[in-house]
């Protein structure tokens, strides 16, 4: 095959023309996400008079996860408004006049994606949850200094079982406090203080205790009516779960965490869930076992025992009901969805680029704009492909794989139709 003159100059030009519209494209789903956490930010932080330093930081932090987003869409607007520029403007004429090949103007575009789609995953993988392990820490030190951020002034906040009630909150100070919650009993007990603060628990991570001053706290008696037991104390701590909290970035899950611990996470509860299975397996045998002697004594001896033929029916239905019921880990679910989230948001980078060039070259006027309104729509619907995978996966158990990796395989499906068709006229 003759070599073609020329074609590193080819190269250049059509990388060139891909940068200036990545760029656009980039800073706009940028600025876009990041005014979206602006005003979340506004709604947890900004709102509370946290200093401004604290405030800098939340949006330092917050960054891996707008550029983790902004580089794969920012890679299909983009490679759409480049080609669109291209086809628009009768250059992809002229590169076809001069003998250079469709596929050799694919090759450029095809490793500028590989190489976003490695920068996306490094950001994904590494940036996100140390981000995330940052804002988490930051945002614990604040509320222990500022309970405002979550526990607001003459509110009723409600934590799993845990129901809080705050007066004036001044500093860190919290006045005329009220908590309803359950004994280990499950009983109904009601705790009211005078005043409260919180405090980080040194004994128990994962816990933010608020001391309680002047406490009384009762628990009726659901036997007696108008009966109850009380208690009274000077002070008293009261621990919450972290994990109880509303804030999302005091919570980090598998999205995160790096992909080498969820993998080793998802190891370790494949183990237990083994191990629960085996236990129900052996639990629905004995269940078994003792039915088949059940069925034999009535059988062996009907008219002695009319006690066990009635109760016969009954355990043969609590028998069924074990033996059917699905035994589901949701927990073991969800890490294996954002494990496999984590490896096809970024290799959507290739993907894109690659459905972006045959559609691309279908625009006769204004390249750009028509490739910006199209880039936009196949975003929103690969956005909206993603959600529904990760909610099927979850609710009717989908495969993680095929759940997290099908908005990757429609668009390759489609740009792999689209290239046929535009290659074979």
């Amino acid at each position: 095959m003759t070599r073609i003159p020329g074609v590193r100059t080819i190269d250049v030009y059509i990388l060139n023309e891909f940068l200036i519209s990545f760029v656009v494209a980039f800073l706009f789903f940028f600025c876009t996400f990041f005014i979206n956490q602006l005003l979340v930010l506004a709604e947890e932080i900004f709102s509370k008079k946290v200093p401004f330093g604290d405030v800098l930081r939340f949006v330092v932090f917050s960054l891996p996860s707008i550029l983790a987003l902004s580089l794969p869409f920012g890679a299909l607007v983009g490679s759409l408004m480049a080609m669109g520029r291209l086809a628009s403007d009768n250059e992809m004429l002229a590169f076809r006049a001069c003998g250079v090949a469709q596929r050799r103007i694919l090759t450029p575009l095809l490793a500028i994606g590989v190489v976003l789609f490695l920068i996306s995953f490094l950001m994904n993988d590494y940036f996100l949850p140390l981000g995330n392990i940052r804002l988490g820490s930051m945002y614990r030190k604040i509320l222990y200094t500022n309970p405002g951020i979550e526990l607001e002034p003459y509110s009723v906040k409600r934590y799993q079982d845990t129901v809080i009630v705050t007066g004036d909150i001044q500093e860190n100070v919290i006045r005329n406090i009220t908590i309803i919650d359950k004994t280990e009993d499950k009983e109904k007990r009601i705790i009211t203080a005078r005043s409260g603060s919180l405090q980080e628990s040194r004994d128990q991570k994962g816990v933010i205790s608020i001391r309680l001053d002047d406490v009384f706290s009762h628990v009726p008696d659901a036997a007696v009516e108008d009966r109850f037991e009380y208690t009274t104390s000077a002070s008293m701590i009261y621990n919450i779960l972290l994990k109880d909290f509303s804030a999302s970035f005091i919570n980090p899950g598998p999205r995160e965490m790096r992909s080498i611990d969820v993998w080793q996470e998802i190891q370790r509860m494949d183990e237990q869930y083994e191990r629960q299975l085996g236990e129900q397996n052996r639990k629905i045998d004995a269940q078994l076992f003792d039915l088949a002697m059940e069925v034999r004594y009535v059988r062996d001896f009907p008219g002695q025992n009319r006690a066990r033929q009635s109760n016969l029916s009954s355990a043969y239905t609590v028998y069924t009901r074990n033996r059917d019921r699905k035994f589901v880990d949701r927990n073991l679910q969800l890490y294996r969805l954002e494990f496999h989230k984590k490896f096809s948001i970024p290799f959507s980078c290739v993907v894109f680029v690659l459905f972006a060039f045959p559609v691309g070259m279908m625009a006769r006027k204004s390249g750009r704009a028509v490739g910006f309104g199209i880039g936009l729509l196949m975003a929103t619907l690969y956005w909206w492909l993603l959600l529904i995978g990760h909610t099927l996966g979850i609710r009717l158990e989908l495969p993680p794989a095929f759940a997290m990796w099908f908005p990757n395989l429609v668009v390759l499906v489609a740009a792999v139709t689209l290239l046929f068709i535009r290659t074979s006229r």
